[in-house]
């Protein structure tokens, strides 16, 4: 074994477990952001009424996109405020167990969406109609490739941060048992307001009081 990369690699996790504390007080502001964005995203497409399969993929991938950007501007003014170097190991082995589970959400949507083989496969099973993929399947699919995603970053991070990524996990698959009769977009926004909306924004006001509660004691 490379005796140097063993060196780096125990480093990163010691500085991991002596930051815990310190991104359990980031986390807040980014959960709140996030889940504000999510409900936003969720209220504008229900009142403007984006109901077309295709839109609404299109629509939520904006709101996701959207969202990044600005975890990404909070997480850098952060780092600027504490004065640490942005792409430090840690956010690196952070963000390397986020990126396979976003990424396999990411091109799975824009197959089912653009792919021409996969669209000839919808039209031809007539129980697979266009607005179920659309509002419940995928979805689902993002809820749990998403809860995937919060579970591996939480590796090192809080406990809670695992839990909320198996409350993710499990209440996405427990979506495909459903077996909503009449699909509709109504039901997509809602889905993912409840879920990258207020989920996140219950999440940062608990981890915003708590904190808040530890710094008085």
């Amino acid at each position: 074994m490379d005796t140097h990369w063993a060196a780096e690699h125990l480093q990163v996790i010691r500085t991991l477990m002596e930051r815990s504390a310190l991104y359990r007080r980031a986390l807040a502001p980014i959960m709140l952001l996030a889940g504000s964005v999510g409900m936003i995203g969720a209220v504008a497409g229900y009142l403007a009424r984006v109901e077309l399969p295709r839109s609404f993929i299109l629509y939520w991938l904006i709101i996701g996109f959207a969202t990044l950007v600005a975890v990404f501007v909070l997480v850098r003014v952060q780092a600027l405020k504490d004065a640490e170097s942005f792409w430090s190991p840690p956010t690196r082995r952070v963000a390397t167990a986020l990126l396979p589970p976003l990424s396999a959400g990411f091109l799975l949507t824009v197959a089912l969406c653009f792919c021409p083989k996969a669209a000839r496969l919808e039209e031809s099973m007539s129980f697979y109609p266009q607005n179920l993929a659309a509002f419940v399947w995928l979805p689902a699919l993002w809820i749990t490739l998403y809860g995937c995603a919060i579970h591996a970053a939480g590796f090192f991070m809080p406990r809670g941060m695992k839990l909320f990524g198996w409350l993710f996990i499990i209440s996405g698959c427990g979506l495909f048992w459903l077996g909503f009769e009449r699909p509709s977009f109504r039901i997509g926004h809602c889905l993912m307001g409840t879920y990258f909306g207020l989920l996140h924004l219950g999440y940062g006001v608990y981890l915003y009081f708590t904190e808040n509660k530890r710094k008085s004691v």
